[in-house]
């Protein structure tokens, strides 16, 4: 198990013709880094896979902090996420669901979700056009 005291996840998702093909981002810097292309889906659901990719990466190699914060350029995935958004679509709502039962995994986390800038995210903004560039060639 490994134990930090606090961790920064920026994270992103992006689709090239929404839909079309899609990858996510994730920047944990330093632990770990994500850049994977996720098939053909739209910018929605590659904004909430990030997140899920990150949780679950933590979840899978018992990585343990005392505070997470995930930093997002989609308010709506981020105020979905904290419940101040209703989620309408089915889609998404599988996504939301998802999210949720890995965040419980990670109880012993404080866990917090914040919406920044476009520009403040260009890290994990890389690694999802890193995905398609490297997926579309």
């Amino acid at each position: 198990m490994q134990k930090i005291n606090n961790l920064n996840i920026y994270t992103d998702g992006g689709s090239r013709g929404n839909p079309g093909p899609a990858a996510i981002g994730v920047y944990a810097h330093p632990l770990f880094q994500l850049s994977e292309p996720i098939g053909e889906t739209t910018n929605n659901v590659a904004e909430y896979t990030a997140p899920i990719k990150a949780l679950e990466y933590l979840v899978k190699n018992n990585i343990q902090a005392k505070q997470i914060n995930f930093y997002l350029d989609s308010e709506l995935v981020v105020k979905q996420i904290k419940g101040e958004y209703k989620v309408k679509q089915p889609h998404l709502q599988t996504l939301a669901l998802q999210a949720h039962q890995l965040l419980r995994q990670l109880k012993s986390s404080q866990i917090s979700f914040h919406y920044i800038p476009r520009e403040q995210n260009k890290l994990a903004d890389a690694l999802v056009n890193q995905a398609l560039d490297t997926h579309s060639k």
